[in-house]
């Protein structure tokens, strides 16, 4: 996803067979695996990536399995897992999750990574319609996601379910010719996107270009079944007819074999590097989940290799069934950080740069830097926490949350020095970053959980002096000398050495107003009571900016901070005021 990844992992990659945890992944708690969670709010679109614990060594390979959702179902439904009373039953028709650890049972030549591919509309072809530039989207999603796995030469697989298929027709639109890395497309029923002379070229240019290259597409005869008294699709529209004008197409350059076999139509090439499987229907039936769920996704991997057909069988019963988890764990998504340029300016040459501009540029100039991602690495890998706090009612909630280790900052893990900005400005950071400030509570939570607590060191006010960014630097080279001498490193959770910018119900009260709190003592008592005297555009050495990911685990399920604090109940749990905040942001389009 990012360069700054590539570093740490490159520097942290031990050897083949060793666990190891990813920058920015999580683990799962069940079948020694690892998540993270990439989101685009502006594009609508939402990514889980899910990785075994081993196979990240020097010498190892990543298999890159892009699974692209069928319309209407979520990445927890399509992962799946046991169902239990009043569960939806879409959680008990695709399991990916399994199907995958089937996979790396079975390959032992790759590491096996699948990201889930979700957008908001939960259907791919609806997204592409209403979404400008949709190509260009996707092939950015699936270089981001790429991108984390550089040290591993990643190969990709397209694959999809249902309307899933637009997303490869997508990813084929956004290239001339299809990228050498992709070396599987595998349709499962849902290539209603066929168009031959569109698609045709680049699928035959790229099966020729290597023996690497495989095509596999399953489909059962839609173009029979009634349902609810109409046809289920339009006759030139089901895969049915899709798949048979493709099969056609591929026909006039490969020469394709027919064989009958368990109930199933197979048309292969000598190699077996190309293949079709289609489902008669004489008895008009509904096979569409089916055709993943009966090993479809494990076929579509194995077929035309070695292991396809052993172990189990395509459209036989589920070979899996002891991999289910009886439970989804999915982490919140990271925090949307933009890489840094390794040509960004270094922390000491910036603050110097904008230390005689007036406040209204060196905001401007603070947030341009930020929103470039001229940020250090080590504040990208927040830190999770969690804590069991009571709602309104006095019931108690299991709270995990993820906040960035210690104070923003501008430069390089080298070179960095924290930066005090304004609300307006932290405000339209979090938003771009997909963040949240902090409660007054959350403040004293972060402070409980921190590794490091060094005393807080404050100077004297004379004049403005406080205000300037030369106090900004010499409060930056204290804090360093402090936590120096008390052995911190970078990525360490770190207290008391700011005071909090933070989100309070004064925001609504006093909109013209900044709200400070924090700057705890080694007791844990706050130095600075929640405080809002000073206007929204003062600044002084002593406030930091400490973002949290805006959305929480609260029992297990994703909220936003902003609609758990609008709850009438539960926002008690992130803040201990008497009544919910409506306004859990600072206006951001402040003129100074």
């Amino acid at each position: 996803m990012k360069a700054f990844l590539l570093t740490v992992i490159l520097a942290t990659i031990t050897a083949a067979g060793a666990s190891q945890s990813l920058p920015g992944f999580k683990s799962s708690g069940q079948f020694d695996e690892q998540q993270t969670v990439i989101e685009n709010s502006v594009a609508g679109t939402r990514v889980l990536i899910n990785a075994p614990m081993t196979g990240f060594g020097t010498d190892d390979h990543v298999l890159l399995v892009l699974y692209a959702l069928p319309n209407g179902n979520t990445i927890e439904q399509t992962f799946g897992k046991l169902l239990k009373e009043d569960d939806d039953w879409h959680y008990d028709i695709q399991h990916i999750g399994a199907q995958t650890r089937f996979l790396r049972r079975v390959i032992t030549d790759r590491t096996v990574v699948v990201a889930y591919l979700e957008n908001e509309q939960r259907s791919w072809p609806a997204w592409s319609a209403n979404t400008p530039g949709h190509t260009e989207i996707v092939k950015k999603m699936v270089d981001e996601i790429t991108s984390l796995f550089a040290p591993w030469n990643p190969e990709l697989v397209l694959n999809g379910h249902s309307g899933g298929g637009r997303f490869i027709f997508n990813y084929i639109d956004a290239h001339e010719q299809i990228p050498g890395c992709v070396v599987r497309i595998a349709f499962l029923d849902s290539n209603y996107g066929w168009e031959g002379e569109r698609y045709g070229p680049k699928i035959v240019s790229w099966l020729r270009s290597g023996k690497s290259r495989y095509l596999c597409t399953l489909a059962y005869n839609d173009s029979v079944v009634i349902y609810n008294g109409k046809p289920l699709v339009s006759p030139e529209g089901g895969t049915w007819y899709r798949s048979w004008k493709m099969k056609d197409y591929l026909s006039a350059s490969f020469s394709l074999k027919r064989r009958e076999r368990d109930s199933l139509l197979w048309y292969s090439s000598r190699d077996r590097r190309i293949e079709f499987i289609f489902k008669p229907n004489p008895g008009g039936k509904i096979f569409h989940t089916q055709q993943v769920e009966y090993n479809g996704l494990i076929h579509s991997i194995l077929s035309g290799t070695r292991n396809e057909q052993k172990g189990y069988r395509y459209f036989g019963g589920r070979a899996y069934s002891g991999l289910i988890s009886d439970t989804i764990i999915v982490p919140v998504r990271r925090l949307n950080i933009p890489e840094r340029n390794p040509a960004a300016e270094p922390g000491s040459e910036f603050m110097k740069r904008i230390s005689e501009l007036p406040l209204k540029d060196r905001e401007e100039e603070i947030y341009i830097a930020a929103a470039s991602g001229n940020i250090p690495a080590f504040l990208r890998e927040t830190v999770t926490l969690k804590g069991v706090f009571n709602d309104l009612n006095g019931t108690p909630h299991d709270l995990e949350y993820e906040v960035i280790p210690d104070y923003l900052a501008i430069g390089s893990d080298d070179d960095f020095c924290r930066i005090p900005i304004t609300p307006g400005t932290a405000q339209r950071l979090a938003d771009l970053f997909g963040a949240s400030l902090l409660t007054a509570k959350l403040s004293d939570h972060v402070w409980s959980k921190a590794e490091v607590k060094p005393e807080p060191f404050f100077y004297r006010p004379v004049g403005n002096a406080n205000e300037l960014v030369t106090k900004f630097e010499e409060h930056n080279e204290q804090i360093e000398r402090q936590l120096a001498d008390a052995g911190w490193r970078h990525g360490q959770l770190v207290a008391g050495i700011k005071k909090d910018v933070i989100i309070s119900s004064r925001i609504a009260e006093r909109p013209d107003r900044v709200v400070i709190y924090g700057w705890h003592r080694p007791d844990g008592s706050p130095i600075q009571p929640v405080y809002s005297g000073h206007i929204w555009w003062y600044v002084d050495y002593s406030h930091g900016i400490r973002f949290i990911n805006a959305r929480v685990l609260v029992d297990g399920i994703p909220v936003k901070v902003s609609d758990l604090l609008k709850d009438q109940v539960l926002f008690r749990i992130l803040t201990d005021e008497e009544n919910p905040i409506e306004m859990s942001f600072y206006p951001k389009n402040r003129i100074l």
